[in-house]
């Protein structure tokens, strides 16, 4: 009796035992239908006539190769991506599609080609957010059936053609150079104003000038010059001033 037991346990029983991981779940195949979904832990099943498959339930990266795609301006690049998914039906996950890692990669490259090829080059390098939204949509929309969701498609590389990268280059400088010039010109603008209201001060005080001239004869004194040479208005300039403090003592 105890044989038989014996048996019983070591060819039956421990047979069946399986262990579920934290992150999975076990599907259940008897005679080759489905007969359950087996939750994390140690789990047994009928030994001999039934047998599981575990789903990997973690996100899932699956980078996306580079691929060569002309855009709507007839540029050629290689833009290559990364895609985010998880499994969140294991049942549909095996029953509707073989591999379901080798359909997201195959339908992720097309995807791609499609969408990017119809923008231009300026709107693929300003405007990923929106590009990588609408791959992500297009692909979750046809991985639902398979029981996957798509939860974020990100462009990782965008390569240029040499000659576009030098024409590229070249706009940028020409770019830089024209902002400088704009810059230069305003500064050019403002420095005449600022001289027109300085005319406009003088025409109506000329006794500014005759100051002004003072201070530049002060400037030119620090600099300990050996020569001085004194204007001929700068007699003048005295006279105006004597003029202008007798004016205004009466």
């Amino acid at each position: 009796m105890l044989t038989i037991l014996l048996v019983i346990v070591i060819f039956i029983v421990l047979p069946g035992f399986r262990v579920v991981q934290q992150y999975e779940k076990g599907v259940v195949f008897l005679f080759g239908k489905i007969t359950g979904i087996k939750e994390p832990g140690l789990v047994w099943i009928i030994p001999y006539f039934s047998w599981m498959r575990k789903v990997d339930l973690r996100t899932i990266t699956l980078p996306i190769p580079a691929q060569r795609i002309i855009t709507k301006d007839n540029v050629s690049l290689d833009v290559s991506a990364v895609a985010y998914y998880k499994v969140v039906d294991v049942t549909k996950s095996i029953v509707a599609i073989e591999n379901v890692m080798s359909a997201i990669n195959q339908l992720s490259q097309t995807t791609m080609r499609n969408i990017v090829g119809k923008f231009q080059l300026d709107e693929i390098l300003s405007e990923r957010n929106t590009i990588n939204t609408e791959i992500r949509t297009t692909l979750d929309e046809r991985t639902e059936e398979w029981g996957v969701i798509v939860s974020a498609v990100e462009i990782k590389d965008i390569e240029l053609p040499e000659n576009m990268q030098r024409a590229m280059a070249k706009q940028a400088e020409a770019e830089r150079e024209k902002r400088a010039k704009i810059i230069a010109a305003e500064g050019e603008f403002l420095s005449a104003q600022k001289l027109a209201d300085a005319a406009d001060v003088i025409a109506a005080h000329p006794i500014a000038l005759q100051l002004r001239n003072l201070q530049t004869m002060s400037e030119i004194s620090v600099e300990k010059n050996s020569t001085i040479i004194f204007p001929a208005q700068f007699m003048s300039t005295v006279k105006d001033i004597q003029k202008f403090i007798n004016d205004e003592s009466k």
